[in-house]
């Protein structure tokens, strides 16, 4: 489960997980020793919660609403922890199409020009259809071009990780503090 924010406040209840809650409880106190087999538990209150009345039934549905109105309050005071996302470089070297994205920008407008009241998805069905009815010596240009505009991309994203650019991933190179102060000194012994 690792993921996530733990300081995030946990998921609204339905009245029937109350209902399992109570049951759950209600075995704990009868059989405190047994351990529970949750598929055979699942399928026992299921079956009893379709023959409780609407009366009790009313009253777990009351629970899940109280449990909303706490939920909403808690998500109104919740704000993700700040910091979290990272920055992204404007002027970072944009990701390579693949092969695949290549044979679309090529055939998109001629598909679009011939069906014109088309949807979007079905111009992407089109497309896939069209892509894999290719034999594999009509897809390479497209894998060919592809791999070269790949080799590119992470040439300049070298380049730029040389060079100490943000690059999106880790932000700003750093210079160590201590350094830029050893550095000021000797500005300061030279005058």
């Amino acid at each position: 489960m690792g993921k996530g924010d733990p300081k995030k406040p946990k998921g609204k209840m339905s009245a029937y997980a109350f209902f399992v809650q109570t049951c759950r409880e209600e075995h704990k106190k009868k059989n405190p020793d047994v351990p529970v087999n949750f598929a055979e538990f699942s399928k026992k209150c299921s079956e009893r919660w379709k023959t409780v009345s609407g009366k009790e039934k009313s009253k777990f549905d009351e629970m899940a609403k109280a449990d909303k109105v706490h939920y909403d309050r808690e998500m109104k005071d919740y704000g993700p922890a700040k910091g979290s996302k990272k920055k992204k470089d404007p002027n970072a070297t944009k990701r390579p199409p693949s092969g695949f994205f290549l044979f679309c920008s090529e055939f998109h407008p001629k598909i679009k020009s011939t069906n014109p009241g088309i949807s979007i998805g079905d111009v992407a069905k089109k497309l896939g259809e069209m892509w894999n009815n290719l034999n594999d010596s009509e897809k390479q240009p497209y894998i060919t071009k592809a791999a070269k505009l790949k080799e590119k991309y992470e040439k300049d994203v070298a380049a730029s990780k040389s060079k100490g650019k943000f690059d999106g991933v880790k932000g700003p190179a750093k210079v160590p503090r201590k350094k830029v102060e050893e550095e000021d000194e000797e500005e300061e012994e030279e005058e």
